[in-house]
This record gives C-alpha cells, sequence and structure tokens, in this order.
C-alpha cells in the first residue's frame, strides 16, 4: 500500500529492466525511503512482446567468474540461469526481473500510474492514479517500448505497429510489407517467412549480412543474421534496401498501396491486402515529462555526467533513451553501467557512505570512475 504521508528519498517510475535494476542498487546502497511505481506489473513491456520474439543479446551463466549475463539487471543474477535459456522470451525475461522483485523484497508499488511529476518544495511531488506521492529524487525508468511511433509519414495509421502484435501467427493473409528493416523488422519478416508468408522488407538504409559498423545500435546483431540467412533460403523474403516510404494509402479493393522511393528519385508502388507492418521504432518515454528535460536539436536528451535533467535538478533518467558523446546505451547490458552513476550522485547528496561500492566494482556493475561519460567516453 502506498504511504501517502512518507517523503521518500527517491521514487523509481517504471518497474521494467531499468527500474528493478536501479532499485537493486538503491537496495545495495541502503537506501532505505524508496518505492518502485509501475502503472501496470513488473515487465510489463517485455510482457506486451510477440509470443516469438526473443532477446537478441544472448544470456550466460558466468557469474562465477565475475562476468555478469549480458541482460542481468542485478548482482549475483542471470536470466540463462533463472531461466534455463540462452535467448529469453519477453515472458521469460518479466518472469526473471519479478523473481528479483521478490527475492529482493524490492518496494514495488503495481497498479500506480504517474500522470505528472511537480518539482516541489527542493523535490518533487508525484502525482498518481492512487494520489499524491512526495521525493526528494525521481529516476525516470518508463522505457520505450510502449510509445511506438506511429506518425513517421502520411497514412502511417493504416499500418500495424510491431508492438501491437501479439502474436505473428494471428495475422491472416499470404503477403506482407515491413516497413523497417532493423531488428523488429527482420524479426517480424523471419516469424511471417516460418508461416509460409511472403514479405517484403522495405528499409531506407542497406544493412544486409555483410559486415558493417561494430555498433549493435544500429548493425543486425549476429542472432539475427543467422536466423535471417536461414529464412533468406525460402526464397519468402525480399529486401527493398535504401528505399523510404513516403506514403500508405488504401486501394479501393480494402488492399493498401504503399510508395516509397531513393535518392536517385526511383520509386515503388506496392500493393498488399494486409496493413502494413510498422517497425519504425519507439519515442523516448522521457517524452511524456519533456517540460523537465531539455533537448539538443537531434531530439537527444540534455542529462549531466550522472545522467540527471540539465533542466531539472533532481531528476534523473536511466534505461535506453540515455546517450553520451553520440554512443546509444539503448540495450540492458549498456544502459546497467549508469545504475551506479545515478546512484553514486543521489547516495552523495543522501549523506550515505559509498565505500561499500568498491568491492562491487570486479563484477562489471560499477565503473571505476563513477563520474564518467563525457564525450569521449566508452563505456
Amino acid at each position: 500500500m502506498i504511504d501517502m504521508e512518507e517523503r521518500y528519498d527517491c521514487l523509481i517510475v517504471g518497474g521494467g529492466a531499468a527500474g528493478i535494476g536501479m532499485a537493486s542498487v538503491l537496495q545495495d546502497l541502503q537506501v532505505n525511503r524508496f518505492a518502485v511505481l509501475e502503472r501496470n506489473e513488473v515487465g510489463s513491456s517485455f510482457l506486451s512482446w510477440p509470443e516469438e520474439m526473443k532477446f537478441i543479446t544472448p544470456s550466460f551463466t558466468s557469474n562465477a567468474y565475475g562476468m555478469m549475463d549480458l541482460n542481468a539487471v542485478a548482482r549475483n543474477t542471470s536470466p540463462a540461469f533463472t531461466l534455463g535459456t540462452e535467448h529469453p522470451s519477453g515472458s521469460e525475461y518479466a518472469a526473471y526481473l519479478q523473481a528479483i522483485a521478490d527475492y529482493k523484497e524490492l518496494p514495488v508499488m503495481t497498479g500506480v500510474d504517474v500522470t505528472s511529476i511537480v518539482p516541489d518544495d527542493g523535490g518533487f511531488r508525484l502525482e498518481t492514479s492512487q494520489g499524491t506521492l512526495c521525493a526528494a529524487f525521481v529516476i525516470w525508468a518508463a522505457g520505450e517500448f510502449q510509445y511506438p511511433k506511429l506518425e513517421s509519414f502520411p497514412g502511417a495509421e493504416y499500418g500495424i505497429h510491431n508492438s501491437q502484435v501479439m502474436s505473428w501467427a494471428e495475422l491472416q493473409g499470404e503477403q506482407f510489407i515491413v516497413v523497417g528493416g532493423y531488428e523488429s523488422g527482420v524479426d517480424a519478416a523471419i516469424q511471417l517467412s516460418k508461416l509460409g508468408k511472403n514479405v517484403t522488407v522495405i528499409d531506407r538504409h542497406d544493412r544486409g549480412l555483410d559486415k558493417g559498423s561494430s555498433d549493435p545500435s544500429v548493425e543486425l546483431s549476429p542472432y539475427t543474421k543467422d536466423r535471417l540467412r536461414i529464412a533468406m533460403e525460402t526464397g519468402r523474403i525480399e529486401f527493398l534496401s535504401d528505399f523510404d516510404v513516403k506514403w500508405i494509402e488504401e486501394s479501393d479493393d480494402k488492399g493498401f498501396i504503399v510508395y516509397c522511393e531513393n535518392e536517385h528519385g526511383t520509386s515503388h508502388l506496392l500493393k498488399t491486402d494486409h496493413p502494413p507492418i510498422m517497425a519504425t521504432g519507439f519515442h523516448n518515454s522521457a517524452n511524456t515529462i519533456e517540460n523537465l528535460i531539455g533537448h539538443s536539436t537531434g531530439g537527444e536528451l540534455q542529462l549531466t555526467s550522472c545522467d540527471e535533467s540539465t533542466a531539472t535538478p533532481g531528476l534523473f533518467i536511466v534505461g535506453p533513451g540515455v546517450q553520451h558523446g553520440g554512443l546509444k546505451l539503448c540495450f540492458i547490458y549498456k544502459f546497467r553501467q549508469r545504475f551506479a552513476v545515478v546512484a553514486h550522485a543521489i547516495g552523495s547528496r543522501l549523506g550515505l557512505d559509498l565505500t561499500p561500492l568498491d568491492p562491487y566494482r570486479q563484477d562489471g556493475m560499477y565503473l571505476d570512475d563513477l563520474s564518467c561519460c563525457g564525450e569521449n567516453c566508452a563505456c
């Protein structure tokens, strides 16, 4: 139950990978008055994945050797060990997060929807579906999966965003168009081809199966490339690379027309009976509190070196939306490295003894320099 009378040291908004991971670090620091506010249930974004979708980063049990499972969010835990699988599904990973919350007895409050955050009296006032809460610090960990981009171009509303598909087996039809050729789009094409469907993938880039960038934020993962190689052998997947979709409209016979062109003026007019699959990415959830966070001209969140809003001191951001020096921290193994940075900043201001952090740094969860991530940081 929510204690409306208590003023919390810190409130975490979001009970996904970032929220549960951040809560674990605060507990390690012995922050006593904190809570996680989740509007649905722990791991709800992962529970919304299409049931066929798997993690592209492999989980592997290696804690005994001082190396963390790539998909772990808390010390001495491993999704590979807990779940017994290398590439967990969304529902499996949500079970892992819930297991952490239960075992560590984290103060998670489910069914609490945060409607506004207001700076107030040296801290924050949070208006929620369960009443008003106050805290000295707020950590925004709401993720992205529940904020799909649905307005990428005229007629995008005719499509179905991949995050709105519960199972690819439920879709009726033989011919599909997928807009977007990164991980979600290629995964959709692979899953549909397994069902005997023919798929055309329209991608504004030419990622392909060849080696490209070493950054997995922009390059298909080896796991996806392996699956794509097998799927391409069926002849059911076709790529239109370096093409931008300009518009979608309904056709006279209840189908859909997709128009795309490239920078050389070459165009294609494609017809499909099924609404196009929109693998067009997600908005940063922090856009819902954009009045408290500055943005660069490129849309990047304006944060300090400790991931604190430059516009609103005391408000911290964790999760896939954080970038530093052009580096996107959009995978769990990347953004968990920032948990200690945020925890150190908050713990210092709360006057906590932070020396217990030192022995934990060997396992990769904590950085040697907790004030790092300037422009040239490669953490």
